[in-house]
């Protein structure tokens, strides 16, 4: 999928008129069986199942929430298929909308900025529930997960739910991510796909819990490990590209350390710097090439293959486990903050959004990330964004984004900046990394104490 985009300059930008919030309209029955028409080649193909849990305490036309764990792009056609038989709105980020407006509307969808407060959301939110008695689709995640488990979910999710005050059910989904993890640049595996609809909270819990214990509750439901569930299920990914691209995510070598080094290609990562390489096995588990590996029975292999990391006596860390190698990379980021040590400095090409017509490329900068924040400067010294640590608890930021290139994206109500590096290094998985662990130092007051 492509996006509209128009070169023009940053005060020309800024010139232009924002587009001024509309109230969901309702989803018509039309647009939901093009959805649903638009899904069934995809859904064939993958052979989806579904099974249902507790779902008969939802009555016939009672609105709901729908909470859904966000996988691949396929998760909207499987929604598609769960919910064509009550209108539902869908909350999306705004971007969605460059371009297609209107069409965007019709569907039912409501947009949003990833990772903001926003007040216009949850009163859009809450008028398609009461107003338009309509159920709400929504990825709690907000974005894509790197690694095939869970990311952050907003604090204010407790208290969202408490306002709705409508059943919460939420679907889950097994094989999307294997399908099409994000970092593999759209190709798709033969994977079969399936999902649990559940439903999880009446109405009548929800008032009687707090927030913190809805927040829980949803924090056990949105916590899995899709690379696990694949090797405990004995789900083979024959795909001879399955390695590409996933040096975006593991963009640190264990053996010498060094960052931007990594090069996933076929079925194998390597360092170009020392040489450590892996192989990534059909079954997702991660293979050391360098190992002396001896022939052994089959319980001696799966006792190796659960082994997920170890540390030789140099200090070099051996993964069988991406999440690991990912989790790694996360307390060496974490370190790096707390020492005083963490700093990001990159050249990009921006883009940035004021309204929906298109995204428009306005210049280069440099795109800084530091204890302090993000700072964005370009377009030739006219362009100074300051954005802080706690200003979003994640970071927007993707691979491939609308096939142009991996970007990370900062910004507040009013314009949002897409900033694409330059230069080859892998930097978007480390700084969301890095904003998630400020945005939890900062809040817990643990910085300040390592200044």
């Amino acid at each position: 999928m492509k996006i509209k985009t128009a070169k023009m300059s940053y005060e020309e930008v800024l010139a232009l008129p924002v587009t001024m919030h509309q109230k969901p309209i309702k989803q018509r029955l039309l647009f939901r069986v093009v959805l649903l028409l638009l899904s069934i080649w995809d859904l064939w193909m993958t052979r989806f199942t579904y099974r249902m849990i507790g779902m008969e305490k939802l009555e016939k036309g009672e609105p709901c929430l729908v909470l859904m764990n966000h996988s691949s792009f396929i998760d909207l056609k499987i929604a598609a298929r769960l919910m064509c038989t009550r209108p539902f709105h869908i909350i999306c980020t705004a971007d969605g909308f460059v371009g297609k407006r209107w069409l965007m509307r019709q569907i039912g969808c409501i947009p949003t900025r990833k990772f903001m407060t926003d007040v216009t959301l949850v009163r859009d939110m809450v008028y398609a529930t009461r107003e338009l008695k309509s159920s709400i689709l929504m990825f709690p995640e907000a974005s894509y997960s790197f690694d095939g488990t869970q990311t952050p979910l907003p604090d204010s999710l407790g208290k969202c739910l408490k306002i709705l005050k409508v059943p919460v059910v939420m679907i889950r989904t097994h094989g999307a991510f294997a399908r099409d993890p994000l970092y593999n640049n759209l190709q798709l595996r033969k994977v079969r796909v399936s999902a649990d609809v559940e439903y999880l909270l009446s109405p009548k819990e929800i008032a009687e819990k707090s927030q913190q214990e809805l927040n829980d509750i949803l924090q056990e439901k949105f916590t899995f490990d899709y690379f696990r569930w694949q090797q405990e299920n004995e789900i083979r990914i024959k795909e001879p590209f399955r390695a590409d691209g996933l040096n975006r995510m593991l963009y640190k070598c264990p053996r010498c350390k060094a960052e931007g080094q990594m090069l996933g290609q076929g079925t194998k990562i390597l360092c170009k710097l020392c040489g450590k390489a892996y192989e990534l096995t059909e079954y997702g588990y991660l293979k050391d090439l360098e190992t002396d590996m001896q022939e052994c029975g089959e319980d001696e292999a799966k006792e190796s293959e659960s082994l997920t990391v170890n540390y030789s006596e140099a200090g070099e860390a051996h993964f069988t486990h991406i999440p690991d190698w990912y989790h790694w990379e996360r307390e060496c980021v974490r370190q790096e903050i707390l020492s005083g040590n963490y700093r990001m400095d990159v050249p990009v090409t921006i883009y940035m959004m004021v309204n929906t017509d298109r995204i428009y490329q306005v210049g280069e900068g440099v795109l800084s990330h530091s204890a302090e924040g993000f700072r964005l400067t370009g377009c030739d010294g006219r362009l100074d964004y300051r954005q802080e640590p706690l200003a979003s608890y994640s970071l927007y930021s993707d691979f491939y984004w609308y096939e142009i290139g991996d970007v990370i994206s900062i910004g507040d109500a009013r314009v949002q900046y897409y900033c694409f590096p330059k230069e080859s290094g892998d930097i978007v998985a480390k700084a969301r990394l890095a904003a998630e662990e400020l945005y939890k130092l900062v809040k817990q007051g643990t910085l300040a104490e390592y200044q």
